[in-house]
């Protein structure tokens, strides 16, 4: 796998340090002109399938939601050769029909959060990114039928509503929603 790359990067999130069941493993950590990504990339081998997986918060969650650089986890994904990128959150429903335990495969999202770089385009580059639809429904449709094959409760298109952190929102922001 030395020279490998790996198409396939997960990203976990509160609760989700590790993948149970990777082989081979091994921990790389990249530099990136953005700095330090939230931990080591650990690279392995799930039934078959090279994978690189990196915990959002770190291991043992010592890094705050507004305080996780996403840039350098995005950059030093995409170093590693990652072309498909799937992150893991767990999170509570503003919806009654979706109860916990079950997978929502979102197919948008709302950022209400500030005060963190959201661009790789800075001073002297401008780029214009589309994102109407952020989400490959390819991914979106395969990883649902995983689901099914596996008898896990999942549904497919929803809106994740990502929030400053580390606080909730308030009964008002979730009425909103």
């Amino acid at each position: 796998m030395e020279n490998k790359k790996i198409k396939l990067g997960i990203i976990g999130g509160s609760g989700v340090y590790e993948i149970e069941g990777m082989q081979d493993l091994r921990e790389v950590n990249i530099e990136t002109p953005y700095g330090d990504p939230s931990d080591a990339i650990t690279i392995g081998n799930l039934d078959g399938v090279d994978i690189a997986f990196l915990p959002r918060h770190g291991k043992g969650h010592r890094i705050s939601p507004a305080d996780i650089n996403v840039r350098a986890n995005i950059w030093a994904l995409k170093k590693l050769g990652v072309e498909v990128a799937i992150s893991v959150s767990a999170v509570g429903s503003l919806r009654g029909d979706l109860p916990p335990g079950e997978i929502l495969l979102a197919d948008q999202f709302i950022d209400r959060t500030r005060c963190r770089e959201s661009t790789f385009f800075e001073t002297g580059l401008v780029g214009h990114v589309g994102f109407a639809n952020p989400v490959c429904s390819s991914l979106a449709e395969l990883i649902n039928n995983a689901c099914k094959a596996e008898g896990v409760k999942a549904q497919l298109g929803g809106t994740y509503v990502c929030m400053n952190g580390p606080q909730f929102s308030s009964l008002a922001e979730s009425n909103l929603y």
